[in-house]
């Protein structure tokens, strides 16, 4: 026998058949909001700090971490184009007027909205698992000890630290341990000397 919960379930079942469009768009809102939100943030990391990083790390695992933070850059803003395409539907799409296309619309939009966003939280996940990974690489280098401890001196002052390159832009070295670690680069015109030692 139909209870009077019943009846109410039917009639929610049957009022879901119009509001489920837009409350999917609502949704899509919210990853479009949280993806730009995302995609913002790792750019500006990745200009402000990502250069500095960078600096320091051989060749390869630079390349290697900036291939990691694009990657993670292109799939945030993939699944950010999908969460808008699921907000606002499809440019200068234009609908029949009459009931039963606008039922066959509605029903087929659900399920280009549906898999959109399922699209759009792959690439969400996709683009943190690839950012951390980038981090992963710098954090891992970076507490790699280099093993070569070296004296560097300037007419100002003197540095001993762990040599992390020299180019023709000068030498850079790094000192302090842990957090306090920071790269010093010091030019040719201002090296004295540079000598190597067993420790700091």
């Amino acid at each position: 026998m139909s209870t009077r919960s019943d009846r109410r379930w039917a009639e929610l079942a049957r009022e879901l058949e119009f509001t489920q469009l837009p409350e999917l768009r609502r949704q899509a809102e919210g990853w479009r909001n949280g993806l730009a939100g995302l995609t913002a943030l790792l750019a500006v990391l990745t200009v402000v700090k990502g250069q500095d990083q960078l600096s320091g790390l051989p060749a390869a695992t630079g390349r290697w971490a900036a291939g990691l933070a694009a990657a993670a850059f292109a799939a945030l803003v993939c699944g950010a184009l999908l969460a808008v395409r699921a907000a606002h539907g499809r440019p200068g799409k234009r609908i029949v007027l009459s009931g039963q296309n606008l039922r066959r619309w509605t029903a087929g939009e659900v399920v280009r909205v549906t898999r959109s966003l399922r699209w759009a939280a792959v690439c969400c996940v996709s683009g943190l698992a690839l950012a951390a990974g980038a981090t992963g690489v710098v954090w891992t280098a970076a507490a790699a000890p280099p093993g070569h401890p070296v004296r560097v001196t300037t007419p100002s002052a003197e540095l001993c630290g762990d040599l992390v390159k020299a180019d023709r832009a000068g030498v850079v070295v790094r000192t302090g341990r842990g957090a306090a670690k920071a790269l010093h680069t010091v030019p040719h015109t201002a090296l004295v000397s540079l000598t190597p030692v067993g420790g700091c």
